[in-house]
C-alpha cells in the first residue's frame, strides 16, 4: 500500500484516457484530503474520479434540498460519511431516557438520508460505518448495558449491515474493520482532529480509498473471479513428489494447521462463487493423490475447476487456465509461495495479480485478509454452482477436440434454452451478470437488482433472460437482453450481454431469432443496437454487422420483416 505522499504523485498523471466515475462526498469532517487520496487511488485501477465534494458538515443540507449542488451534479456514487466522533457529540446531548434507542434514530436518519438520494438520483449510495470508540464510562459493563455509548455504536453498525442486506443500492465501506486491523493509534490523531476537523489520519487515508475503489470497482464490473493455486508449500507443507503422502503438512497440529486453515479460506472463496484453478509443476497423478486420499485435506478435487498439473512452464500453463476459463487475466489471482515463480509469472502476465506471500505460512492469512483480493456486490445461488459448470466446460473443451467438424459438435451437445422476462427469481443472477460481464457486452450499462426490478415492472421495456443447458450440465443464466420501446415501429437494444463460457455454441443466432420473433409478434419493424467500445468488448465490434444490420451514422439497423431465423443448434426448453 502506498503512502499518502506517494500515492498524491498521481493527481499530476494523465487521467483523460481513463474511465470516468462522477462521485459525489459529502461528510461531517473535514474531507478534502481523502477526495484526493479517492482521486489518485481511482488511477492505479483506470478510473477518472471526477469528484464533487460538498462542504463541511452539510450532507443534510444537500441531500434534502432537491435543488442543491449535489443533484446538479447528477453522481454516479455517492459517498457518505458520518463519523463516530460527531456521533459522540449528539450522544452527548441525548436525555437519560434517550441514550438507548440512539442507534435506532441515527439508522433512521440515514434511511431518510438513502431514500432521498434514491428518489433523485439513480446513484449508487456507500456509506462509512462507524470506527469504534469507547468512553470507557460503564467499563467493561457497557456490553451489558442498552444505554452506553459502545452498546449503541455496535448496534448501529449491526443494524447497518441488516439494512444494507435489504437495500440493493447500499453499500458499506468498513471504516470499522479497517480500525481493528490497524489500531485506532493508525487511524486518527487527536491534535489533528481538534485543530481541521479532519477524523482521518493522513496515514490511514490510503487503506480507506483502496477499499472504497474496491465497491466502486465492483460494482462497475471491475473484480477477481479466479484464485489460481501452487500446491507444494503453498496448499500444503511439503513436497508431495519426495515426501509422499503420508509427510506433507497439513492438519491440526504445527505448521500444518497454517496450511489447513489456509484451505478452509480457500474453501469458502470457492463456495462464494470463485473459481478455484492448480497450477503446478509435478506429476498430475502425484499431484492429485493428497486431494483424494489424504483424510485431513478440506479441498477436494470436486473444488476445482481447472486442474492443471505437469513440468511445462507455469506461464504457459497459467495461459491454458485462462483460454479454459475465458476470463480476462485482470480477474485471476495466482498464489505461489516460490518468488522466482512469482516474478516469471509477473514479467510475463503483468495483468495478472500475484501477492507476495510471505515466507512464514503462518502468516499467509493475515497477509492475505486486508488485501481484499475479492470483493463483490453481489450474491446469488448461481455463484455457488460456478466451479462445476467450468469443471464441465473442460470437459466440453476435450470432447470438441475429438470432432472434425465444428456443427457435428453443437449438433451433439442437445442444446436447450429457457427464455424468460425478468422476474423475482431471476433479478439477482441478472444484475450480476450485468456487473460482471465485460467481453461480450455490446454497451457495458451495469445494472444494480433495484434497477433490474425497475425495468421488469416498466411497460417501456421488453426484457429476456436466456438459460442455456446440453449433454454435459446446466450453464444456469447465460445471457441477458434489455429492447426499450423507442418509437412506435422501433426498439432499441438497450443490453445484450453474455457470459464468454458460451461462446461459438450460436447462441448469438438463437438470442437474435427470439428478438426479432418478439418484435414481429409486438408490431414492430426495426431493432437498433449501438456498440459502445470499452478496453475489454472489442470482441463484439462487429456483433451487429455479422448478424446482418446495416450501420447508420453508428447505430445499426435490422428489418425484422426481412429477416430470416439464423442458424442454430439450440431449442426452446
Amino acid at each position: 500500500m502506498k503512502v499518502f505522499s506517494q500515492l498524491k504523485k498521481n493527481l499530476k498523471k494523465d487521467f483523460s484516457n481513463l474511465k470516468t466515475i462522477k462521485v459525489a462526498l459529502l461528510g461531517d469532517t473535514a474531507t478534502q484530503f481523502l477526495n484526493q487520496a479517492l482521486r489518485a487511488t481511482g488511477y492505479d485501477i483506470d478510473y477518472n474520479l471526477d469528484i464533487w465534494e460538498a462542504d463541511f458538515n452539510q450532507v443534510e443540507g444537500q441531500v434534502f434540498d432537491p435543488t442543491s449542488e449535489l443533484y446538479e451534479f447528477e453522481p454516479d456514487v455517492v459517498i457518505i460519511f458520518l463519523s463516530s466522533h460527531k456521533l459522540v457529540a449528539r450522544y452527548n446531548k441525548l436525555k437519560p431516557g434517550q441514550s438507548g434507542t440512539m442507534a435506532d434514530m441515527q439508522l433512521a436518519q440515514i434511511q431518510n438520508l438513502y431514500e432521498s438520494v434514491k428518489s433523485r438520483l439513480k446513484a449508487k449510495v456507500i456509506f462509512y460505518n462507524y470506527q469504534e470508540i469507547d468512553d470507557h464510562v460503564f467499563g467493561n459493563f457497557a456490553n451489558k448495558i442498552q444505554s452506553s455509548f459502545l452498546y449503541q455504536l455496535r448496534k448501529l453498525n449491526f443494524m447497518l449491515m441488516e439494512y444494507a442486506s435489504n437495500t440493493p443500492d447500499f453499500y458499506i465501506c468498513d471504516l470499522s474493520s479497517i480500525q481493528n486491523q490497524v489500531g485506532k493509534q493508525f487511524c486518527f490523531q487527536p491534535s489533528v482532529y481538534i485543530n481541521t476537523e479532519m477524523v482521518l489520519s493522513i496515514d490511514i487515508l490510503p487503506e480507506v480509498a483502496a477499499k472504497t475503489l474496491d465497491i466502486i470497482a465492483a460494482i462497475n464490473g471491475k473484480f477477481k473471479k479466479c484464485l489460481i493455486l501452487d500446491l507444494d508449500n503453498t496448499t500444503w507443507g511439503g513436497i508431495i513428489g519426495d515426501d509422499g503422502l503420508e509427510n506433507i503438512q497439513i492438519g491440526a497440529l504445527g505448521i500444518g494447521k497454517a496450511f489447513t486453515e489456509f484451505q478452509y479460506w480457500v474453501k469458502k472463496l470457492k463456495n462464494r462463487g470463485v473459481i478455484l484453478a492448480v497450477c503446478s509443476k509435478n506429476t498430475e497423478s502425484i499431484a492429485k493423490e493428497p486431494f483424494e486420499k489424504h483424510p485431513d485435506m478440506v479441498l477436494r478435487l470436486e473444488d476445482i475447476a481447472v486442474f492443471i498439473a505437469n513440468w511445462e512452464n507455469k506461464v504457459d500453463n497459467i495461459r491454458t487456465i485462462q483460454n479454459i476459463l475465458n476470463i480476462g487475466f485482470d480477474s485471476m489471482v495466482f498464489l505461489d509461495d516460490n518468488p522466482f515463480e512469482r516474478n516469471i509469472v509477473r514479467d510475463s502476465i503483468p495483468e495478472l495479480t500475484i501477492p507476495e506471500l510471505p515466507e512464514d505460512p503462518a502468516e499467509y492469512l493475515e497477509y492475505l485478509y486486508p488485501l481484499n483480493l475479492f470483493e463483490t456486490v453481489s450474491f446469488s445461488e448461481e455463484d455457488a454452482k460456478r466451479t462445476a459448470q467450468y469443471q464441465i466446460e473442460a470437459q466440453r473443451v476435450v470432447t470438441q477436440q475429438s470432432f472434425t467438424n465444428e456443427k457435428d459438435f453443437l449438433k451433439s451437445l442437445n442444446m436447450l434454452s429457457l427464455v424468460e422476462p425478468f422476474n423475482k427469481f431471476n433479478t439477482p443472477r441478472v444484475a450480476q451478470l450485468s456487473q460482471r460481464s465485460n467481453q461480450f457486452n455490446l454497451r457495458t450499462i451495469r445494472y444494480t437488482e433495484a434497477d433490474i426490478e425497475s425495468l421488469s415492472k416498466s411497460s417501456d421495456y421488453f426484457t429476456f433472460a436466456f438459460t442455456l443447458e446440453d449433454r454435459f450440465g446446466d450453464n444456469g443464466l447465460i445471457c441477458i437482453t434489455i429492447l426499450k420501446k423507442q418509437t412506435d415501429d422501433t426498439l432499441f437494444i438497450d443490453t445484450w450481454l453474455m457470459s464468454c463460457r458460451v461462446l461459438k455454441r450460436g447462441m448469438e443466432n438463437f438470442v437474435l431469432n427470439t428478438l426479432v420473433n418478439s418484435a414481429k409478434e409486438h408490431g414492430y419493424t426495426y431493432l437498433k443496437g449501438e456498440y459502445l467500445p470499452t478496453a475489454k468488448n472489442e470482441m463484439v465490434k462487429n456483433h451487429y454487422k455479422n448478424l446482418g444490420f446495416a450501420e447508420q451514422d453508428g447505430i445499426w439497423i435490422l428489418n425484422v420483416n426481412e429477416y430470416e431465423n439464423k442458424e442454430c443448434y439450440i431449442s426452446n426448453k
